[in-house]
């Protein structure tokens, strides 16, 4: 049995991971589940991180993290979960397959088979941002070169491990 963090989120959160450990269930995974609490209620206990310390030790100790989706408190100082995991696990590179289903659904394209690999803790993940007015919020965009180096490194080192061009 692999013991795996869970977190069921809020808004349509709860829902969506219900019905996922319920597949997994179903699929007989060898799963057991230690749910940890993240989102608008721990926001709204004053943890502007919208998770508490107790909840990255679970997280540390399973390896493993299935989360649903979250609210994130507009203003007040509430920093993005989804952003803040990804920094504190380094969870730098968002690697998305795109691969055709022809000839199961139609498409104009059956032959595609790419994976896109794009970095996920720059850019606007920075942060940065500020209200000018009631109706303009600017956004700083960060790059930095040890980062690009690195995701480039991933890409190379990625195609290369599955045999891609």
């Amino acid at each position: 049995m692999t013991r795996i963090t869970v977190a069921k989120g809020d808004g349509i959160g709860p829902e969506i991971m219900n019905a996922t450990l319920a597949i997994l269930l179903a699929a007989d995974a060898q799963i057991e589940l230690d749910e940890i609490e993240v989102g608008e209620q721990v926001y709204l206990a004053g943890n502007m991180s919208g998770i508490s310390t107790e909840s990255w030790d679970v997280i540390r100790r399973n390896r493993v993290f299935l989360k649903a989706p979250i609210t994130t408190p507009q203003g007040g100082g509430c920093k993005s979960l989804n952003v803040t995991i990804r920094k504190m696990l380094g969870l730098y590179a968002n690697v998305r397959p795109c691969l055709s289903l022809h000839p199961f659904v139609k498409t104009k394209h059956p032959g595609m088979d790419v994976v896109i690999i794009r970095e996920n803790e720059e850019d606007l993940y920075a942060g940065i941002e500020h209200q000018q007015t009631d109706e303009v919020v600017q956004c700083l965009k960060l790059i930095s070169r040890p980062g690009c180096e690195k995701i480039v490194q991933y890409a190379f080192t990625y195609a290369k491990q599955y045999g891609r061009k």
